[in-house]
Protein backbone atom coordinates (compact mmCIF):
# COMPACT_ATOMS: atom_id res chain seq x y z
CA UNK A 1 0.00 0.00 0.00
CA UNK A 2 1.14 3.51 -0.96
CA UNK A 3 2.05 6.03 1.70
CA UNK A 4 -0.95 8.58 -0.18
CA UNK A 5 -3.44 5.65 -0.04
CA UNK A 6 -2.17 4.56 3.46
CA UNK A 7 -2.79 8.36 4.68
CA UNK A 8 -6.33 8.53 3.21
CA UNK A 9 -7.03 5.11 4.96
CA UNK A 10 -6.00 6.37 8.20
CA UNK A 11 -7.98 9.09 8.14
CA UNK A 12 -11.20 7.56 6.94
CA UNK A 13 -10.90 5.47 9.70
CA UNK A 14 -10.24 8.22 12.12
CA UNK A 15 -13.38 9.81 11.32
CA UNK A 16 -15.46 6.90 11.04
CA UNK A 17 -14.14 6.32 14.70
CA UNK A 18 -14.65 9.69 15.82
CA UNK A 19 -17.92 9.76 14.65
CA UNK A 20 -19.51 6.42 15.74
CA UNK A 21 -20.73 7.41 19.13
CA UNK A 22 -23.12 9.47 17.02
CA UNK A 23 -24.28 6.46 14.95
CA UNK A 24 -24.75 4.65 18.11
CA UNK A 25 -27.12 6.84 19.78
CA UNK A 26 -29.55 6.87 16.39
CA UNK A 27 -29.68 3.17 17.02
CA UNK A 28 -32.75 1.94 18.79
CA UNK A 29 -33.78 2.09 21.95
CA UNK A 30 -33.18 5.87 22.64
CA UNK A 31 -34.79 8.07 25.05
CA UNK A 32 -37.62 10.15 23.76
CA UNK A 33 -39.42 13.45 24.27
CA UNK A 34 -35.75 15.05 24.47
CA UNK A 35 -35.58 18.60 22.80
CA UNK A 36 -32.41 19.20 20.11
CA UNK A 37 -30.13 21.23 22.30
CA UNK A 38 -30.05 17.87 24.62
CA UNK A 39 -29.53 15.78 22.48
CA UNK A 40 -27.02 17.90 20.57
CA UNK A 41 -25.09 18.34 23.89
CA UNK A 42 -25.19 14.69 24.35
CA UNK A 43 -23.56 13.87 21.19
CA UNK A 44 -20.61 16.40 21.17
CA UNK A 45 -19.78 14.62 25.00
CA UNK A 46 -19.80 11.16 23.41
CA UNK A 47 -18.04 12.70 20.41
CA UNK A 48 -15.30 14.51 22.63
CA UNK A 49 -14.65 11.17 24.67
CA UNK A 50 -14.10 9.35 21.35
CA UNK A 51 -11.54 11.91 20.36
CA UNK A 52 -10.00 11.71 23.95
CA UNK A 53 -9.82 7.95 23.60
CA UNK A 54 -7.92 8.20 20.12
CA UNK A 55 -5.39 10.41 21.70
CA UNK A 56 -3.83 7.43 23.22
CA UNK A 57 -3.53 6.01 19.41
CA UNK A 58 -1.95 8.76 18.25
CA UNK A 59 1.18 8.79 21.09
CA UNK A 60 1.80 4.91 21.01
CA UNK A 61 3.89 5.49 17.97
CA UNK A 62 2.06 3.26 15.94
CA UNK A 63 4.77 3.20 12.46
CA UNK A 64 2.11 2.02 10.53
CA UNK A 65 -0.26 4.95 11.81
CA UNK A 66 2.43 7.88 11.74
CA UNK A 67 4.42 6.89 8.31
CA UNK A 68 1.69 8.72 5.97
CA UNK A 69 2.26 11.94 7.62
CA UNK A 70 5.49 11.46 10.20
CA UNK A 71 5.75 11.16 13.77
CA UNK A 72 5.97 15.56 14.34
CA UNK A 73 2.27 16.09 12.51
CA UNK A 74 1.06 13.48 14.20
CA UNK A 75 1.87 14.81 17.68
CA UNK A 76 1.49 18.80 16.89
CA UNK A 77 -2.76 17.49 15.01
CA UNK A 78 -2.50 15.66 18.78
CA UNK A 79 -1.85 18.73 20.59
CA UNK A 80 -4.57 20.93 18.73
CA UNK A 81 -7.47 18.16 18.04
CA UNK A 82 -6.83 17.78 21.93
CA UNK A 83 -7.92 21.52 23.16
CA UNK A 84 -10.77 20.87 20.70
CA UNK A 85 -12.08 17.50 22.18
CA UNK A 86 -11.79 19.56 25.59
CA UNK A 87 -13.75 22.62 24.29
CA UNK A 88 -15.97 19.88 22.80
CA UNK A 89 -16.65 18.36 26.67
CA UNK A 90 -17.04 22.10 28.38
CA UNK A 91 -19.74 23.17 25.88
CA UNK A 92 -21.51 19.88 27.06
CA UNK A 93 -22.75 21.10 30.65
CA UNK A 94 -22.97 24.36 29.28
CA UNK A 95 -25.62 23.57 27.06
CA UNK A 96 -27.44 20.99 29.39
CA UNK A 97 -27.86 24.25 32.03
CA UNK A 98 -28.95 26.66 28.91
CA UNK A 99 -31.39 24.34 27.46
CA UNK A 100 -32.62 24.04 31.42
CA UNK A 101 -31.93 26.43 33.50
CA UNK A 102 -33.07 24.00 36.41
CA UNK A 103 -30.13 21.99 35.79
CA UNK A 104 -27.22 24.48 37.14
CA UNK A 105 -27.59 22.50 40.16
CA UNK A 106 -25.06 19.89 38.24
CA UNK A 107 -22.52 22.39 37.76
CA UNK A 108 -21.75 22.30 41.06
CA UNK A 109 -18.75 19.54 41.55
CA UNK A 110 -20.27 18.70 45.09
CA UNK A 111 -23.71 18.74 44.28
CA UNK A 112 -25.94 16.96 41.48
CA UNK A 113 -25.63 13.21 41.35
CA UNK A 114 -22.55 10.78 41.04
CA UNK A 115 -22.82 11.16 37.38
CA UNK A 116 -22.48 14.86 37.25
CA UNK A 117 -19.64 14.33 40.03
CA UNK A 118 -17.45 11.83 37.33
CA UNK A 119 -17.93 14.39 34.56
CA UNK A 120 -16.20 16.76 36.86
CA UNK A 121 -13.51 14.23 37.69
CA UNK A 122 -13.25 14.46 33.68
CA UNK A 123 -13.19 17.98 33.06
CA UNK A 124 -11.14 18.79 36.16
CA UNK A 125 -8.35 16.19 34.74
CA UNK A 126 -8.30 17.67 31.10
CA UNK A 127 -7.89 21.40 32.39
CA UNK A 128 -5.43 20.07 34.27
CA UNK A 129 -3.59 18.49 30.99
CA UNK A 130 -4.34 21.55 29.13
CA UNK A 131 -2.70 23.92 31.76
CA UNK A 132 0.58 21.90 32.61
CA UNK A 133 0.94 21.69 28.64
CA UNK A 134 0.42 25.00 27.47
CA UNK A 135 2.36 26.71 31.01
CA UNK A 136 4.61 23.75 31.32
CA UNK A 137 7.60 26.35 31.39
CA UNK A 138 6.54 28.70 33.62
CA UNK A 139 5.16 25.74 35.90
CA UNK A 140 8.94 24.66 35.84
CA UNK A 141 7.73 21.08 34.92
CA UNK A 142 10.43 18.87 34.39
CA UNK A 143 9.89 17.05 31.12
CA UNK A 144 9.87 13.40 32.91
CA UNK A 145 7.79 15.00 35.93
CA UNK A 146 5.42 16.48 32.87
CA UNK A 147 4.98 13.22 30.96
CA UNK A 148 3.94 11.17 33.98
CA UNK A 149 0.98 13.91 34.80
CA UNK A 150 0.07 13.91 31.33
CA UNK A 151 -0.26 9.85 31.71
CA UNK A 152 -2.24 9.71 35.01
CA UNK A 153 -4.40 13.09 34.10
CA UNK A 154 -5.73 11.21 30.77
CA UNK A 155 -6.23 8.11 32.11
CA UNK A 156 -8.18 9.50 34.68
CA UNK A 157 -9.86 11.71 32.64
CA UNK A 158 -11.10 8.49 30.64
CA UNK A 159 -11.92 6.68 33.22
CA UNK A 160 -14.50 9.57 35.37
CA UNK A 161 -15.77 9.82 31.65
CA UNK A 162 -16.78 6.24 31.16
CA UNK A 163 -18.30 6.48 34.72
CA UNK A 164 -20.41 9.61 33.81
CA UNK A 165 -21.26 7.91 30.60
CA UNK A 166 -21.96 4.46 32.40
CA UNK A 167 -23.84 6.02 35.27
CA UNK A 168 -25.77 8.54 32.91
CA UNK A 169 -27.35 5.62 30.88
CA UNK A 170 -29.28 6.84 28.53
CA UNK A 171 -27.62 5.75 25.74
CA UNK A 172 -25.87 2.69 27.04
CA UNK A 173 -29.43 1.03 28.06
CA UNK A 174 -28.52 -1.77 26.14
CA UNK A 175 -25.85 -4.58 26.95
CA UNK A 176 -24.20 -3.70 23.90
CA UNK A 177 -23.82 -0.23 23.66
CA UNK A 178 -22.57 -0.68 26.97
CA UNK A 179 -20.18 -3.19 25.86
CA UNK A 180 -19.16 -0.74 23.27
CA UNK A 181 -17.86 2.31 25.87
CA UNK A 182 -16.10 -0.33 28.51
CA UNK A 183 -14.65 -1.61 25.36
CA UNK A 184 -13.19 1.76 24.46
CA UNK A 185 -12.26 2.45 28.45
CA UNK A 186 -10.13 -1.19 28.16
CA UNK A 187 -8.42 -0.43 24.85
CA UNK A 188 -7.46 2.90 26.08
CA UNK A 189 -6.17 1.82 29.45
CA UNK A 190 -4.39 -1.02 27.08
CA UNK A 191 -3.01 1.36 25.02
CA UNK A 192 -0.89 2.49 28.19
CA UNK A 193 0.25 -0.62 28.85
CA UNK A 194 1.36 -1.31 25.47
CA UNK A 195 3.48 2.13 25.38
CA UNK A 196 4.66 2.22 28.86
CA UNK A 197 4.46 -1.79 29.76
CA UNK A 198 5.07 -3.80 26.52
CA UNK A 199 7.09 -1.86 24.60
CA UNK A 200 9.85 -1.29 27.12
CA UNK A 201 10.13 -5.00 28.02
CA UNK A 202 10.60 -5.51 23.79
CA UNK A 203 13.43 -3.08 23.63
CA UNK A 204 15.71 -5.16 26.49
CA UNK A 205 15.82 -7.62 22.85
CA UNK A 206 17.50 -4.71 21.56
CA UNK A 207 20.22 -3.17 23.56
CA UNK A 208 22.53 -0.69 22.54
CA UNK A 209 25.68 1.02 24.30
CA UNK A 210 27.53 4.43 24.04
CA UNK A 211 29.96 3.74 21.76
CA UNK A 212 31.71 7.05 22.08
CA UNK A 213 30.60 10.97 23.21
CA UNK A 214 32.95 13.50 21.11
CA UNK A 215 32.68 17.29 21.12
CA UNK A 216 31.38 18.87 18.36
CA UNK A 217 30.89 22.79 17.59
CA UNK A 218 28.36 25.01 18.86
CA UNK A 219 28.22 23.31 22.08
CA UNK A 220 27.02 19.77 20.60
CA UNK A 221 27.85 16.53 20.99
CA UNK A 222 28.04 13.61 18.68
CA UNK A 223 26.63 10.43 20.64
CA UNK A 224 27.54 7.16 18.75
CA UNK A 225 25.65 3.83 19.75
CA UNK A 226 26.49 0.37 18.56
CA UNK A 227 24.46 -2.52 18.79
CA UNK A 228 24.38 -5.23 21.57
CA UNK A 229 23.63 -8.49 20.32
CA UNK A 230 21.45 -7.63 17.17
CA UNK A 231 22.41 -6.00 14.18
CA UNK A 232 21.69 -2.86 14.19
CA UNK A 233 19.13 -0.40 12.91
CA UNK A 234 17.85 0.50 9.39
CA UNK A 235 16.25 4.06 8.97
CA UNK A 236 15.78 6.90 6.43
CA UNK A 237 18.40 9.79 6.52
CA UNK A 238 16.33 12.54 8.39
CA UNK A 239 14.76 10.61 10.52
CA UNK A 240 14.62 10.87 14.31
CA UNK A 241 14.83 8.73 17.04
CA UNK A 242 13.65 8.28 21.10
CA UNK A 243 16.52 7.71 23.32
CA UNK A 244 17.11 6.24 26.85
CA UNK A 245 20.09 6.17 28.81
CA UNK A 246 21.35 5.29 32.02
CA UNK A 247 18.77 3.52 33.60
CA UNK A 248 16.27 0.49 32.15
CA UNK A 249 13.75 0.92 29.27
CA UNK A 250 11.32 1.44 31.68
CA UNK A 251 12.63 5.41 32.82
CA UNK A 252 10.08 8.31 31.62
CA UNK A 253 13.56 10.18 30.71
CA UNK A 254 13.62 9.73 26.79
CA UNK A 255 14.55 12.40 24.08
CA UNK A 256 14.22 12.31 20.79
CA UNK A 257 16.76 13.08 18.83
CA UNK A 258 17.73 13.04 14.90
CA UNK A 259 20.39 10.52 13.22
CA UNK A 260 23.40 12.27 12.33
CA UNK A 261 25.10 9.22 10.76
CA UNK A 262 24.78 7.62 7.14
CA UNK A 263 21.87 5.49 6.38
CA UNK A 264 24.12 3.21 4.78
CA UNK A 265 25.69 2.64 8.04
CA UNK A 266 23.36 0.79 9.87
CA UNK A 267 26.04 -0.80 12.63
CA UNK A 268 26.60 2.36 14.24
CA UNK A 269 23.97 4.92 14.95
CA UNK A 270 25.11 8.38 15.31
CA UNK A 271 23.10 11.54 16.48
CA UNK A 272 23.58 15.09 17.28
CA UNK A 273 22.47 16.49 20.69
CA UNK A 274 22.83 19.89 21.41
CA UNK A 275 23.23 21.48 24.98
CA UNK A 276 20.34 22.85 25.96
CA UNK A 277 18.44 21.25 28.98
CA UNK A 278 19.67 19.11 31.83
CA UNK A 279 20.03 16.25 30.11
CA UNK A 280 21.64 17.28 26.91
CA UNK A 281 24.32 19.26 29.09
CA UNK A 282 25.24 16.13 31.01
CA UNK A 283 25.32 13.76 27.93
CA UNK A 284 29.02 14.59 27.91
CA UNK A 285 29.65 13.26 31.23
CA UNK A 286 27.61 9.69 30.82
CA UNK A 287 30.42 6.79 30.86
CA UNK A 288 31.31 5.21 27.30
CA UNK A 289 29.58 1.48 27.76
CA UNK A 290 26.66 2.74 28.99
CA UNK A 291 23.56 0.73 27.80
CA UNK A 292 20.91 2.65 26.02
CA UNK A 293 17.73 2.26 24.21
CA UNK A 294 16.17 3.24 21.02
CA UNK A 295 12.68 3.91 19.89
CA UNK A 296 12.78 4.52 16.54
CA UNK A 297 12.82 5.37 13.53
CA UNK A 298 10.24 7.89 13.07
CA UNK A 299 9.29 10.77 11.02
CA UNK A 300 9.14 11.36 7.69
CA UNK A 301 11.51 14.25 6.90
CA UNK A 302 13.83 12.44 4.37
CA UNK A 303 15.13 12.66 1.47
CA UNK A 304 13.81 9.00 0.50
CA UNK A 305 10.27 10.35 1.12
CA UNK A 306 10.14 12.76 -1.73
CA UNK A 307 12.71 11.81 -4.40
CA UNK A 308 13.68 15.22 -6.70
CA UNK A 309 16.25 16.27 -9.22
CA UNK A 310 17.64 18.34 -6.38
CA UNK A 311 17.81 19.73 -2.58
CA UNK A 312 18.04 22.79 -1.10
CA UNK A 313 18.19 22.02 2.51
CA UNK A 314 18.06 25.35 5.09
CA UNK A 315 19.51 24.86 8.31
CA UNK A 316 19.28 26.67 11.37
CA UNK A 317 21.15 26.00 14.71
CA UNK A 318 21.06 22.24 15.86
CA UNK A 319 18.63 21.93 12.95
CA UNK A 320 21.86 20.94 11.03
CA UNK A 321 21.85 17.51 12.03
CA UNK A 322 18.99 15.58 9.94
CA UNK A 323 21.08 16.90 6.88
CA UNK A 324 23.88 15.49 7.71
CA UNK A 325 22.96 12.21 7.76
CA UNK A 326 21.04 12.63 4.15
CA UNK A 327 24.79 14.51 2.90
CA UNK A 328 26.77 11.60 4.47
CA UNK A 329 24.28 8.95 3.10
CA UNK A 330 24.33 10.79 -0.52
CA UNK A 331 27.89 10.80 -0.19
CA UNK A 332 28.07 7.02 0.49
CA UNK A 333 25.89 6.48 -2.10
CA UNK A 334 27.55 8.26 -4.60
CA UNK A 335 24.40 10.29 -5.42
CA UNK A 336 25.49 12.79 -8.42
CA UNK A 337 22.10 15.12 -7.86
CA UNK A 338 22.96 19.09 -6.94
CA UNK A 339 22.40 20.24 -2.75
CA UNK A 340 22.16 23.44 -2.09
CA UNK A 341 22.48 24.28 1.66
CA UNK A 342 22.00 27.36 3.51
CA UNK A 343 23.23 27.42 7.11
CA UNK A 344 22.24 29.89 9.69
CA UNK A 345 24.14 29.70 13.25
CA UNK A 346 25.49 32.28 15.67
CA UNK A 347 28.92 32.25 14.05
CA UNK A 348 31.51 29.64 12.45
CA UNK A 349 32.22 28.55 15.70
CA UNK A 350 29.05 27.65 16.87
CA UNK A 351 28.22 25.67 13.61
CA UNK A 352 28.15 22.38 14.09
CA UNK A 353 29.58 19.69 11.79
CA UNK A 354 31.16 22.95 9.59
CA UNK A 355 34.49 20.56 9.07
CA UNK A 356 32.56 17.11 8.12
CA UNK A 357 30.19 19.71 5.20
CA UNK A 358 33.60 20.83 3.78
CA UNK A 359 34.83 17.69 3.63
CA UNK A 360 31.61 16.44 1.96
CA UNK A 361 31.83 18.95 -0.69
CA UNK A 362 34.45 16.92 -2.45
CA UNK A 363 32.71 14.22 -2.37
CA UNK A 364 29.14 15.60 -3.55
CA UNK A 365 27.52 18.58 -6.18
CA UNK A 366 26.93 20.11 -3.01
CA UNK A 367 27.14 24.64 -2.73
CA UNK A 368 26.99 25.98 0.87
CA UNK A 369 26.04 29.04 1.74
CA UNK A 370 26.65 30.09 5.54
CA UNK A 371 24.52 32.67 7.20
CA UNK A 372 26.32 34.17 10.16
CA UNK A 373 25.26 36.78 12.84
CA UNK A 374 28.76 37.04 13.77
CA UNK A 375 30.91 36.56 10.75
CA UNK A 376 35.00 35.96 10.80
CA UNK A 377 37.09 38.18 8.44
CA UNK A 378 38.59 36.11 6.38
CA UNK A 379 35.97 34.07 4.31
CA UNK A 380 33.29 35.80 2.77
CA UNK A 381 29.75 34.97 4.09
CA UNK A 382 25.82 36.32 4.14
CA UNK A 383 25.50 37.96 7.26
CA UNK A 384 22.79 38.25 9.66
CA UNK A 385 19.24 35.79 9.29
CA UNK A 386 18.29 34.06 6.58
CA UNK A 387 15.70 36.61 4.74
CA UNK A 388 13.44 36.74 2.11
CA UNK A 389 15.69 38.91 0.40
CA UNK A 390 18.58 35.99 0.78
CA UNK A 391 16.79 33.43 -0.13
CA UNK A 392 15.84 35.46 -3.21
CA UNK A 393 19.71 35.51 -4.45
CA UNK A 394 20.53 31.89 -3.79
CA UNK A 395 17.51 29.66 -4.64
CA UNK A 396 18.35 28.62 -7.78
CA UNK A 397 16.74 28.99 -11.05
CA UNK A 398 14.99 25.46 -11.20
CA UNK A 399 12.88 25.98 -8.05
CA UNK A 400 10.30 24.43 -8.95
CA UNK A 401 12.12 20.48 -9.69
CA UNK A 402 14.01 21.13 -6.47
CA UNK A 403 12.91 19.54 -2.95
CA UNK A 404 13.19 21.94 -0.22
CA UNK A 405 14.13 20.52 3.09
CA UNK A 406 14.18 23.48 6.19
CA UNK A 407 14.67 22.43 10.23
CA UNK A 408 15.77 24.91 12.66
CA UNK A 409 13.89 26.82 15.32
CA UNK A 410 10.08 27.63 15.22
CA UNK A 411 10.55 31.16 14.27
CA UNK A 412 13.13 31.05 11.52
CA UNK A 413 11.47 28.23 9.66
CA UNK A 414 7.66 30.30 9.89
CA UNK A 415 9.65 32.67 8.21
CA UNK A 416 11.06 30.94 5.55
CA UNK A 417 8.35 28.85 4.76
CA UNK A 418 6.74 32.32 4.40
CA UNK A 419 9.53 33.03 2.24
CA UNK A 420 9.65 30.15 -0.17
CA UNK A 421 5.70 30.08 -1.04
CA UNK A 422 6.73 34.27 -1.71
CA UNK A 423 9.00 32.92 -4.18
CA UNK A 424 7.16 30.50 -6.09
CA UNK A 425 8.13 27.39 -4.37
CA UNK A 426 5.53 25.31 -4.58
CA UNK A 427 4.12 24.25 -1.28
CA UNK A 428 4.23 20.21 -2.15
CA UNK A 429 8.27 20.78 -2.65
CA UNK A 430 8.56 22.36 1.10
CA UNK A 431 9.53 19.49 3.97
CA UNK A 432 9.78 21.01 7.12
CA UNK A 433 10.97 19.14 10.95
CA UNK A 434 9.54 20.71 14.08
CA UNK A 435 11.60 20.04 17.10
CA UNK A 436 8.85 20.38 19.55
CA UNK A 437 7.84 17.16 19.96
CA UNK A 438 6.44 17.51 23.98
Amino acid sequence: MSRTISGFFWIALYLLVVLLPVGLMLVPPVPSGRGFWLEFSVALGFVALTQIAVQFVLIARFKRVTAPYGIDVILRYHRQIALVAVGLVLLHPIIIVIDNPSRAKLLNPLGGNWASRSAWGAIFSLIAIVVTSVFRERLRLNYEMWRLSHLVLGVAAVVFAQLHVSMAGLYTNTFWKHAVWIGIAVITVGLVLYLRVWKPVRQKEYTWRIAAITPERGDTNVLTLEPVGQDGMTFEPGQFAWIKLEGTPFTLEEHPFSFAGSAEKPGRIEFGVKALGDFTKRLKDIAPGTLAYVDGPHGAFSIDRYPAVGYVFIAGGVGITPFVSMLRTMADREDPRPVMLIYADKSLDDAAYHDEIERLKERLQLEVRYVLESPPDHIEVDTGQITSELLERHIPKERFTRAFFVCGPPAMMAAVHKSLIGHDVPERHIHMERFDLA
